[in-house]
């Protein structure tokens, strides 16, 4: 089989690429140059498409044998993660940019190119397992990254790789040292790849400028004044701009955003529990959308608690009813359900949430 072992200059993608190889197949590597203007050198664990990165991949595919290419993906990569990041804070949504890359450049426009060019399949180093073409949890649960691959399509399975999702990381870090990897130990990347400074606020600041409103109760009362909805998120406690707790003595936090009107509702903790999603854009990942009602285990942020729902469709959404509430959940958000039989971990489905109840 010919592979396309994307490479990002870490450990993960680094063993998956080598295993790949052991594997018996044709090994092509290929790191993405994200971004426009690549510094020369990480911070620690932040940022991500440096010209450090590119170049130890490099490095890792020379030890493979492998030929290895750059490919610039640095434009589709502001219009599709980085300005729809922007665009939904403002709509006073929170979204999930690894979702939004692994969704449309890793699996869509880098495959689109990579079978186009004669490639059977694209490996990467995300921590997740393909059985019979059904996408299941990592190994690892701590690493778990089947959540941010929920939105892929039976089709886009079917030409993906996953070759470390059935080993845990201490053992991928052992194997590169044993391959004689220079990236063994190299830090994980955290936070936000295209933020290296981790100040989200800053950079959505930077980006959307400032659009005053004003933070209310839940009766419509003025507590204070705020410059844009993308400074708060729903569940935010710290940093609402207001004094003390509500009358009840307790803290307050975001219930509610309304991007329209620059109005931030502030409430109790209980005003958070919701029982209902409703997503948009809804991908099964079967391939073939439910025929009613499926019992599944719900979740909605990475690496966050899972609840049992229902999940049905609504023409052309999706709706999950939960059998408890779960908190805080926000618009932007990502839906992930899985199956639930004993082990709970094959994707069934996920949607962009788009209204709770």
């Amino acid at each position: 089989m010919k592979v396309l072992a994307a490479m990002s200059g870490g450990v993960d993608s680094s063993v998956a690429a080598a295993r790949m190889v052991d594997a018996g197949h044709d090994v092509v590597g290929v790191h993405l140059a994200l971004s426009s203007a690549p510094g020369t050198l990480r911070s620690g664990s932040r940022g991500c498409c440096s010209k450090e990165d590119a170049d130890d991949a490099r490095r890792v595919a020379d030890v493979l044998g492998i030929p290895f290419y750059v490919w610039d993906f640095s434009d589709q990569f502001k219009d599709d993660v980085i300005d729809d990041f922007i665009e939904s804070y403002a709509r006073g949504e929170t979204p999930n940019p690894c979702v939004r890359c692994n969704e449309k450049i890793k699996f869509s426009a880098l495959a689109v190119r990579a079978l186009a060019l004669g490639f059977d399949a694209v490996a990467t180093g995300h921590y997740a397992r393909l059985t019979g073409g059904r996408l299941r949890r990592a190994v690892d649960v701590d690493k778990d990254q089947s959540y941010v691959l929920g939105v892929l399509t039976a089709e886009q399975l079917r030409h993906a790789a996953f070759p470390v999702g059935d080993t845990a990381k201490p053992a991928i870090r052992a194997e590169a040292e044993r391959r004689g990897l220079a990236v063994a130990e190299k830090p994980d990347s955290h936070d936000i790849c295209f933020i290296p400074t981790g100040d989200t606020q800053a950079f959505l600041g930077a980006n959307i400028g400032v659009r005053r409103g004003d933070v209310v109760d839940a009766d419509g009362t003025v507590l204070a004044s705020h410059d844009g909805v993308h400074g708060f998120t729903i569940g935010q406690r710290k940093g609402l701009g207001i004094a003390g707790p509500g009358a009840d003595g307790k803290p307050r936090y975001v219930t509610a955003i309304d991007a329209a009107t620059g109005t931030v509702t502030v409430g109790s903790i209980s005003d958070l529990d919701v029982n209902e999603l409703i997503g948009d854009r809804p991908v099964y990942t079967g391939g073939a959308v439910f025929a009613g009602p499926v019992r599944c285990e719900v979740q909605v942020r990475a690496h966050g608690e899972t609840v049992p729902a229902l999940a049905e469709p609504e023409g052309e959404r999706l709706a999950v009813h939960l059998q408890r509430p779960l908190r805080g959940v926000a618009p932007g958000q990502t839906l992930v359900c899985y199956r639930p039989d004993p082990d709970g971990d094959e994707v069934i489905a996920s949607a962009t949430i788009a209204d709770t109840a």
